[in-house]
Parts: C-alpha cells; sequence; structure tokens
C-alpha cells in the first residue's frame, strides 16, 4: 500500500522533511515513489511547501496520507 509521508532529512538535531510518496513496507528514509513537497520546521511559522496537484492525483490512485502529512495538506490549502 502506497502512503504519503515524511523522510527525514538534515543534521543532527536540525530536522527538514521531505514529503514523499513511499510504499509502506520501505523504511522511512529508504525508498520512495515521488517527491512531492518539502516541511521545514525550524522556522517560525513552520514553512511547507506541497505540489498539490500530485497530493490529490496520489491520493486518487489510493495512497493514504499519514496524520501529519493530512494536517501539512490541510495548512498548504490555506
Amino acid at each position: 500500500m502506497l502512503k504519503i509521508r515524511l523522510r527525514r532529512m538534515g543534521a543532527k538535531k536540525a530536522p527538514f522533511y521531505r514529503i514523499v510518496v513511499a510504499e509502506s513496507k520501505y523504511a522511512r528514509d529508504g525508498r520512495f515513489v515521488e517527491e512531492i513537497g518539502t516541511y521545514n520546521p525550524l522556522v517560525d511559522p513552520a514553512e511547507v511547501k506541497i505540489d498539490l496537484e500530485k497530493a490529490d492525483d496520489w491520493m486518487k490512485k489510493g495512497a493514504q496520507p499519514t496524520d501529519k502529512v493530512k494536517s501539512l495538506i490541510a495548512k498548504a490549502r490555506g
């Protein structure tokens, strides 16, 4: 099953996340199908950039967003 989830990047104690579509059995920072956005929680306010067209397209194909990504998509929509 495909999931839309966060992939952790960045240095120790300085996280930066990419929002990716990945198979649920793959490791958190492992293989992924497509990158659809970024999330930087260190700036104030948190910076969220998501390609909403790609996210909607993947959800129509059956990809399930995690709870955090679902809230980030809602925040990106305004």
